[in-house]
């Protein structure tokens, strides 16, 4: 195969959109959560996995959490891993990592990025999902769930479990 048929064959493939995150919480539990000014609903710490540039989801959540909130920290272990459909684009692969505990010395640092965020607030579980729209509602109370249970990284579909 010649290098032009591969650049044709590699452009006819789907496409898939990745994303990844980090999960914070506070010592008693609650998710931190940012409020975009460009759509509805609360979100993570994230964004788009710049993978043209060879950049991985460890690495994107880590760089986006840095832009977003002014915190570089390293993240823990990957709890989520979920495929979404939805309107209008491509399926999205979201990855959801261990942002740990952070104390308050780490919230009073942080710095949100006023071009896409309006705040931030800590929630408590029982109150995530009237913030978070679906899948990332789901998605984040399977990764608490793996967090309390000791469990490893949950696949899922849509914010759903898969069997």
């Amino acid at each position: 195969m010649t290098t032009a048929d591969f650049a044709t064959y590699i452009a006819s493939l789907p496409r898939v959109l990745a994303g990844a995150a980090a999960l914070f919480r506070d010592a008693e539990g609650r998710v931190l959560l940012v409020e975009p000014n460009y759509r509805e609903g609360w979100a993570l710490p994230g964004g788009t996995i710049e993978s043209d540039d060879g950049e991985t989801p460890r690495q994107g959540a880590r760089r986006e959490t840095l832009e977003e909130i002014g915190l570089d920290r390293p993240l823990g272990r990957l709890l989520t891993v979920d495929w979404s459909h939805g309107p209008g684009r491509p399926p999205l692969v979201s990855y959801l990592y261990d942002g740990g505990v952070l104390t308050e010395d780490d919230f009073r640092a942080i710095r949100l990025q006023e071009e896409e965020l309006l705040s931030w607030r800590l929630v408590p579980r029982e109150e995530l999902t009237g913030y978070l729209l679906d899948p990332l509602g789901s998605r984040v109370l399977a990764a608490l769930d793996v967090l309390a249970e000791g469990s490893g990284t949950a696949e899922l579909e849509n914010g759903q479990k898969v069997a």
